[in-house]
């Protein structure tokens, strides 16, 4: 009995370890190089938003948070000195029905992935071809 007693918190203490760590592991996998919520027309000058970064060398790939008002064509030009990416994404919904309601999910559509072959400073210009008001966030993380 006092084997048991014993046992089951030192099994308990190693299985949330081992989760902890696989949960630190997945999360480093995804840091985030780039991050903004472009739900502001102010933070639009001429109808474009820009940034200067530094991009490490790696592999990247875009996750968005759109929503049905985002701009239907979102343009994202990444250039630095020896690094230059272009793409125009499409805004897509997919209609869900369930047995009593229809909703919408949205993503945009593109080239999402990145390779970066060394550190530099780059700039992202993201466009959203006139659509300022709609709200959308974009993330580019380390695969």
């Amino acid at each position: 009995m006092n084997k048991k007693i014993i046992i089951i918190p030192i099994a308990f203490i190693l299985v949330i370890s081992i989760v902890s760590l696989s949960s630190e592991e997945s999360s480093s996998k995804n840091k985030v190089q780039f991050h903004i919520t472009l739900a502001d027309p102010n933070l639009y000058v001429n109808g474009i938003y820009s940034e200067k970064f530094t991009f490490e060398k790696g592999e990247y790939f875009f996750r968005f948070v759109p929503n049905g008002s985002s701009p239907k064509i979102l343009s994202i030009i990444i250039s630095g000195n020896s690094f230059d990416y272009s793409e125009n994404f499409e805004l897509i919904g997919t209609s869900h029905q369930t047995g009593i309601s229809e909703y919408y999910t949205w993503d945009y559509d593109g080239r999402k992935n990145i390779l970066v072959s060394e550190t530099q400073e780059v700039l992202i210009s993201i466009n959203p071809n006139g659509e300022t008001k709609g709200s959308v966030s974009v993330d580019i993380l380390e695969n």
